[in-house]
């Protein structure tokens, strides 16, 4: 199948704003509501073209080599991003675009698929098992990272080794989702839909193809990280001149950037019926996000942060994660979904921001 290297239209014309983030972050710096928007409309595109080259190359490259790829650069901008926020010591900011992310994932993102594809079609069915698979993935990264959380608040003033136990649960974390790619990608790949005898999809570009999307994928990561670090500088000034909160900003808004290509993806493929990709989505980048984003950005804390980061969310974010996690489980146990259950899981996202905005 050839592709254009292109986003659909919409995402393209926001490529504009790549030069445009560019010449305004190194004119006017000190224009920090400037230099933050212009950021995050130059992010979307350039996420979507992301995901696009790796879908590509997933494509060319086979199953094992294209699921490890899928791993590597999905959530390329939310890597990016947390990065430099952590050299920057902006511990809250990352967290905060963590617990987005997640809840951003299974809420907003399946909510608004469930909706527009339930507006196209009565009922939408969905694979129950790998579904009830990726939900209980979720729900056992989701308790990686609520323990640290809860500990900190039981042995808070006794001298508890925090630090080292957040480490270590980001190590058991990150085997685990090792593990994952293992069960997916070898063991158990029919129950994803790998084909075993189409490991290589044969294309009429060749490996000239490959090469153009390869270096699409390093141009786009390049510029991704050029105009994150315009962002994360610009954050902080933002949110004090627009009267938010780091914690709303982070939840908020930089998921919400970092996401942007899956959400428009899996409402794309939920308007033509197809939720198993959808549900698979936006239950696979929270896994992922929790798995995988998370422990890296523990570890790569050690290295660039002015300290190393810890796991320790505020309550109201650990009851998001708890919401969303189990409201994707019991919606997806059935196997079928409709608008309404759409509707459903758009209010609790709303409801969750709404807390997020107003929680000093």
């Amino acid at each position: 199948m050839n592709r254009t290297l292109l986003p659909s239209a919409p995402l393209s014309l926001l490529l504009l704003f790549v030069p445009i983030a560019v010449v305004v972050g190194y004119v006017a710096p000190d224009r920090h509501v400037l230099v933050f928007a212009t950021s995050v409309l130059a992010i979307l595109p350039l996420a979507a073209c992301i995901g696009r080259a790796t879908e590509a190359l997933a494509e060319r490259l086979g199953g094992g080599i294209g699921g490890l790829l899928n791993a590597t650069f999905g959530n390329a901008a939310e890597l990016i991003i947390g990065g430099l926020a952590l050299r920057e010591g902006l511990f809250d900011l990352v967290k905060a675009s963590l617990t987005g992310s997640i809840i951003g994932n299974v809420l907003l993102v399946f909510g608004a698929s469930a909706l527009v594809g339930g507006l196209k079609h009565p009922t939408q069915r969905f694979n129950r098992t790998t579904a009830g698979m990726g939900t209980t993935m979720l729900l056992l990264s989701a308790i990686g990272l609520v323990v640290p959380a809860v500990f900190h608040y039981l042995a808070r003033g006794r001298g508890a080794p925090e630090l080292k136990l957040d480490t270590e649960i980001a190590v058991v974390l990150l085997v685990t989702y090792c593990l994952s790619l293992v069960f997916t990608l070898v063991t158990h790949r029919q129950l994803y839909g790998v084909d075993e005898h189409r490991e290589k999809q044969p294309t009429a570009e060749g490996d000239g193809g490959s090469r153009r999307w390869v270096l699409l994928l390093l141009g786009a990561t390049a510029a991704v990280a050029v105009v994150s670090e315009m962002l994360v500088g610009a954050v902080a000034e933002t949110a004090s001149t627009l009267g938010l909160t780091e914690l709303f900003v982070g939840v908020i808004v930089v998921a919400l950037v970092g996401n942007a290509a899956e959400h428009y993806s899996a409402i794309v493929l939920a308007a033509r019926n197809d939720m198993d990709a959808a549900i698979a989505i936006a239950v696979g980048s929270s896994t992922q996000i929790a798995l995988f984003v998370a422990p890296v950005l523990i570890l790569l804390s050690h290295v660039i942060a002015p300290r190393p980061m810890d796991l320790v969310f505020s309550v109201f974010e650990i009851v998001s994660i708890a919401i969303a996690v189990f409201s994707i489980s019991f919606i997806a146990h059935d196997g079928e979904t409709h608008w309404m259950e759409g509707v459903q899981l758009l209010a609790i996202y709303v409801i969750l921001a709404l807390g997020f905005f107003f929680l000093p």
